[in-house]
């Protein structure tokens, strides 16, 4: 069974957001083995104390993400994918013997440039920015549809 961890910089603290992450959570299961592990933002105001956050969390990150899986970094930079694109990826990896999957959603100031290298795949959801916390909802939206769709499912129409 395929193994998912989404890392986030950051607590959920709107109940409507959370509601929503709990949602895809449970459907996920059907589908694979998830968990979500929140790291603490460090709060910052200038560029010397963002820089100082960005090094901090991502010591955090380092530690956070599971031996040997694959490492996807949610970044603007990245890749855009399709729903469709995403679940071939998926596929790819499962076929290519990635049974542990990890991605990673940045906290506020974004992440830090170390972390983005060490990545197996930068993927962007869309060239508009988005809310962190509406992020993670949209990120696990996403994982449940690919997995909808490799499983042909009636979710994905």
């Amino acid at each position: 069974m395929v193994t998912v961890t989404l890392l986030a910089v950051g607590k959920l603290k709107e109940k409507h957001y959370i509601q929503a992450c709990d949602e895809y959570l449970k459907r996920l299961r059907a589908f694979c083995s998830v968990t979500v592990t929140e790291l603490p933002e460090r709060p910052a105001d200038t560029p010397a104390e963002i820089s100082k956050g960005l090094a901090a969390e991502a010591e955090l990150i380092e530690k956070a993400i599971p031996k040997g899986a694959f490492f996807i970094v949610m970044t603007p930079e990245g890749t855009m994918l399709s729903s469709e694109g995403l679940a071939e990826k998926l596929q790819a990896l499962n076929v290519g013997g990635e049974s542990r999957i990890c991605l990673l959603i940045g906290g506020s100031n974004g992440i830090d440039e170390r972390i983005k290298r060490r990545a197996d795949l930068k993927l962007s959801m869309s060239k508009m920015t988005f809310p962190h916390h509406l992020a993670r909802v949209m990120v696990l939206e996403q994982i449940y549809r690919a997995f909808s769709i490799l499983n042909h499912s009636r979710y994905h129409k």
